[in-house]
């Protein structure tokens, strides 16, 4: 349930009302916006009596939610959620984030030499695999926390914050100095994992599992959200289907809905989703028009060599070009479900 305030209610007026919710066994969840206040009411609504919170002089509006996802809900939080990252780039309401870097972290040189090309081509972050999930028991799963101690060394080197995946709750304390915290398509619902990240207090990133619905995957932001945490990037990154042409099948409708959906930051990840570097450009520059608030991309300097995704790494290069193409389109980009577009800086 929400509870949509009149512009002209007290502060005191607000306190005392959400206590008295309170005093009922309901969470509540306070949401300001430009035009309105929004109180969204989380728990056993049932017993509550929507004619006698209309009653009340500072409400203007009561209406019930149906969908099991409250945190998440855009009903419950108009605005779009705007994230910022240490080095000061934001994503979210208009801001558009760049993570890009290889699939996995394999030695000192590859990163530092990745990120650096990364930064100069215009990313925002420094995205890289420490610990990899692999279907084969025998590939290569990740250099664990000598790969974590060369992303914070290539931190160091260019100021991009860095991206990396989660696959265990117990390795979380090797992840205290990560600035934003993946969480792979294949852990999209370990929700002892979520619970976890609930309990932080830095940016989550939660890949669609490859056979999950859109309901599913803002249910997961949820279990992140009801512990505490609000910083949640959800990132598309294609689905499961008979089609074997491309490596999943990517859907840009996500996006719009996901929008309308839910206030939190949308992004895709094309190479996951095509497997094919020669398809990241185009479905990149698609997901832009579409309205996504940002892109994870792989970049290798040595495709052909690469321990692991090497045939969908784009080379610094082609990444380059690819940036300055997605600069030119993204104010073009269409937002019609989220909040009015960030005023340039």
């Amino acid at each position: 349930m929400i509870v949509i305030l009149k512009k002209n209610a007290e502060p005191q007026q607000v306190r005392l009302f959400t206590d008295w919710l309170r005093s009922m066994g309901l969470e509540t969840h306070l949401s300001v916006g430009e035009n309105h206040t929004i109180v969204g009411l989380v728990g056993d609504t049932s017993r509550v009596d929507m004619e006698s919170i209309l009653a009340l002089d500072i409400v203007e509006m009561v209406q019930r939610i149906q969908e099991p996802y409250k945190n998440a809900n855009r009903k419950f939080h108009e605005e779009d959620t705007i994230i910022t990252l240490p080095n000061g780039a934001k994503i979210g309401g208009g801001h558009f984030l760049v993570m890009a870097g290889p699939c996995s972290v394999e030695n000192e040189e590859q990163i530092i030499s990745v990120a650096r090309s990364a930064k100069a081509a215009g990313a925002n972050a420094l995205r890289g695999g420490a610990f990899k999930p692999r279907t084969s028991p025998y590939a290569f799963q990740g250099l664990h926390e000598e790969g974590i101690r060369l992303l914070l060394r290539a931190r160091e080197e260019t100021g991009l914050p860095v991206v990396t995946e989660i696959m265990d709750a117990k390795h979380l304390p090797l992840f205290a100095d990560i600035d934003v915290i993946q969480v792979g398509a294949r852990n999209m619902q370990n929700f002892e994992l979520l619970k976890e990240l609930g309990k932080l207090r830095k940016p989550v990133l939660i890949k669609r599992g490859m056979a999950n619905t859109l309901q599913e995957l803002l249910m997961s932001a949820e279990y992140v959200m009801a512990g505490g945490n609000e910083q949640v990037i959800l990132c598309e990154r294609g689905i499961r289907t008979f089609e074997t042409a491309t490596r999943n099948t990517m859907d840009l409708s996500v996006i719009p809905v996901l929008h309308q959906l839910s206030h939190l930051p949308v992004v895709v990840d094309p190479s996951h989703a095509t497997g094919r570097w020669e398809l990241v450009a185009p479905m990149a520059l698609g997901a832009t028009a579409c309205g996504a608030d940002g892109l994870l991309i792989e970049v290798h300097n040595d495709p052909e060599h690469a321990l692991c995704d090497g045939p969908q790494s784009l080379r610094p290069e082609k990444f380059a070009a690819l940036m300055e193409k997605i600069r030119a389109i993204q104010p073009y980009a269409d937002r019609s479900f989220s909040a009015a577009p960030a005023a340039a800086e």
